[in-house]
């Protein structure tokens, strides 16, 4: 089982972004104040290691220690000299064509998993993630500017076969979404 500093660890690990303090402590249903206190004894917990935990007023967030920044800095710089792929371009191209999707949209219409592939895109600053307008538990990927001028283009619908390749995508997720709801 568990403790308390380990169950937060965890969440946060999960997250992978800022958690509201209420949240975490919804999460691991605990009162505000025994949070505060997981909150010190992971602290401790991580000062002998790479990871460090960052907390605001509302908010904790778990990040790497700033000793561990030339080590982070060489694993981004690698990762941004590769190629982008076929799967960055299938994922790519998804964001483009749909104007935007769900990381589930675009899991089932690639059939993997594209959390990494979505973790590139978003560090070359060819995509960004928002806030879903109809669910906001769930976030949106859409293209930045920076892909568009990239791919030499001013908007998607200069794309291949836009207005073809955009509706089948979407029908596409809209088959997924209807399969979704029966089960």
């Amino acid at each position: 089982m568990l403790t308390p500093p380990q169950a937060l660890e965890a969440l946060l690990f999960a997250v992978g972004e800022p958690l509201a303090k209420k949240e975490a402590a919804k999460l691991l249903d605990i009162s505000v104040e025994d949070l505060a206190r997981t909150t010190e004894a992971l602290s401790v917990a991580l000062a002998e290691r790479g990871l460090t935990l960052v907390t605001t007023d509302t908010h904790l967030e778990l990040r790497t220690t700033p000793e561990a920044a030339p080590l982070v800095k060489k694993l981004r710089e690698g990762e941004l000299s590769r190629d982008l792929g076929k799967a960055g371009l299938e994922t790519l191209a998804i964001i483009l064509y749909r104007g935007g999707a769900t990381r589930t949209d675009i899991d089932w219409l690639r059939g993997v998993n594209s959390s990494q592939t979505l973790r590139t895109l978003l560090l070359r600053g060819l995509i960004e993630r928002v806030e879903d307008p109809t669910d906001k538990r769930k976030f949106r990927y859409r293209a930045t500017t920076e892909a568009l001028g990239h791919l030499g283009l001013s908007s998607a619908k200069e794309l291949p076969q836009f207005a073809e390749l955009a509706q089948a995508a979407d029908a596409a997720v809209e088959v997924a979404e209807g399969e979704h709801t029966e089960s």
